[in-house]
């Protein structure tokens, strides 16, 4: 089969032949239809990224057609559209995922290929309402949105919530859950033209951060937020503090721009502020979150849609931070 290999820190994806993937007992393979981009595979290839190997095929969303199973049992699932769960092995904790948790795409061969194996406990059927390129667009954006605003978040309807970087598939999936649940949703970005389409899927408004007073913007049109939900930290996590009301929560699943300097303690523990850490999210989340996108017929954003061999690209449209949605290869 084709599959796009990163031979090292800094190399480019190259589209080679490598053999196909056979399924163990309790394993399938799944002939991809469409892989999706995380930033993930952008920071593996800049060697940001625990646990680098090489050479590794990268990839962690995707959807096709089982195409094989190595257990008789498991039968049932052959010729079975589905998607994948990217989290691998989260163990036994609800609250917290196992030392062996990963997610496909490094140390395990990914999604960047014509076929990839995995468990079948990772196999969901595709949600009816959705085509392969959009179910490929849902898998780790959707399942870490999901766990941060419900799992960690506890965010109930009627709430306020701020997302931060609006844009990115992440954030864009809290945004449309968020509006699902029933809350009220406000956005930031450092583009007008995100936060204008954004409002065109339900924000209620938002303000660029690179506006020295864009926190007092929103303050004075949203008030405090019940909930916050973040993936950058650094200098912005002050001003996150500064906007979240007595007894709120915020929740990060990242730090991009670094740990946040001259963090003042005393205002998260006089008012009572949570912070709550997460990334991923367990085969619970999971399920949660396509139940979600099910019953409220959600479809997550798609930027760009790619034929594979242009998978390079589609790291190169990430890097540049232009897109809005998910960037999607189309495998077969």
């Amino acid at each position: 089969m084709k599959a796009a290999v990163l031979e090292g820190v800094g190399q480019p994806l190259v589209i080679k032949t490598v053999p196909d993937p056979v399924p163990a007992p309790g394993w399938a393979v799944v002939r991809l239809q469409a892989a999706a981009l995380n930033h993930r595979d952008l920071w593996i290839q800049r060697g940001r990224y625990p646990g680098l190997r090489f050479p590794t095929v990268p990839g962690s969303d995707g959807a096709g057609v089982v195409e094989a199973v190595g257990a008789a049992g498991d039968r049932g699932w052959v010729g079975r559209s589905v998607v994948i769960n990217p989290g691998l092995d989260w163990g036994d904790d609800a609250r917290a995922q196992g030392p062996q948790f990963r997610f496909l795409g490094l140390p395990d061969n990914g999604t960047l290929a014509e076929a990839v194996a995995v468990p079948v406990a990772n196999l969901a059927p595709r949600p009816g309402h959705l085509a392969a390129t959009q179910a490929a667009a849902l898998p780790l954006a959707g399942v870490t949105a999901w766990r941060a605003l419900f799992t960690r978040g506890g965010l109930r309807a009627g709430e306020t919530v701020l997302v931060t970087g609006v844009g990115g598939g992440v954030a864009l999936c809290g945004l449309q859950f968020a509006r699902a649940a029933g809350a009220t949703v406000f956005v930031t970005s450092g583009s007008a033209a995100k936060l204008a389409r954004a409002g065109e899927l339900g924000a209620a408004g938002g303000a660029d951060y690179h506006e020295a007073d864009w926190a007092a913007q929103l303050a004075g049109r949203a008030g405090l937020f019940d909930l916050v939900f973040d993936s950058a930290m650094g200098v912005g996590l002050a001003p996150l503090i500064d906007l979240t009301r007595p007894g709120g929560r915020i929740v990060f699943c990242g730090a991009t721009t670094g740990n946040p300097p001259g963090f003042d303690a005393r205002k998260v523990f006089f008012r009572q502020i949570s912070l709550l850490g997460t990334t991923g999210g367990s085969p619970a989340d999971f399920a949660a979150m396509l139940h979600l996108v099910e019953t409220s017929r959600l479809a997550p954003v798609l930027d760009t849609v790619l034929p594979f061999g242009e998978c390079g690209a589609g790291l190169r449209r990430m890097e540049s931070a232009a897109q809005f949605g998910k960037i999607v290869l189309t495998t077969g």
